[in-house]
């Protein structure tokens, strides 16, 4: 099944049944759209798991932290942002409440990409790192938010079974 956009015909617009059919193209195939909301969620659970556990492995917190304080941010929010990543991360990965937890990330992309990134640059194979990244997961991030859990999720299988 496709989803089809139409127009609805307007008498005062002359061009109304032109703008009807250019309108009447599928824009969803409902067939696929479940494996892209499933694909997008569970590449941005990756995500935020690798750079959460990065944070704590590789930088350490106390790295992280110092990182943080050096561009500009409070030292002490790399530990919330380091358990967001993860745990958000995983909640995306399992489909748990995805548009809610989504949402809940964007801010700390948005910061990365306004106060840590932006001044890098766009490229981010610049120095210290262009916001090309940064913006792109952000963005990636609100896309998720719109879709919600999708089929494949768990949050979806816990409703249907209600």
């Amino acid at each position: 099944m496709k989803v089809t956009v139409r127009d609805l015909p307007n008498a005062q617009d002359t061009n109304s049944r032109q703008r009807h059919i250019r309108l009447a193209k599928p824009t969803i195939d409902l067939n696929t759209a479940p494996y892209a909301v499933l694909l997008l969620r569970v590449s941005l659970g990756v995500l935020f798991i690798s750079h959460g556990l990065l944070k704590v492995f590789v930088f350490t917190l106390p790295g992280t932290a110092q990182f943080f304080s050096s561009v500009g941010l409070p030292g002490f929010m790399a530990y919330p942002v380091a358990f967001l990543e993860v745990f958000g991360g995983i909640a995306l990965l399992a489909g748990f409440y995805s548009r809610w937890v989504a949402i809940a990330l964007f801010p700390i992309l948005l910061v990365a990409t306004l106060q840590v990134h932006w001044a890098n640059g766009w490229l981010f194979t610049n120095k210290n790192g262009g916001w090309e990244f940064p913006a792109l997961f952000g963005i990636a991030t609100l896309v998720q938010f719109l879709l919600g859990d999708g089929p494949y999720a768990l949050s979806t299988q816990l409703r249907q079974r209600q």
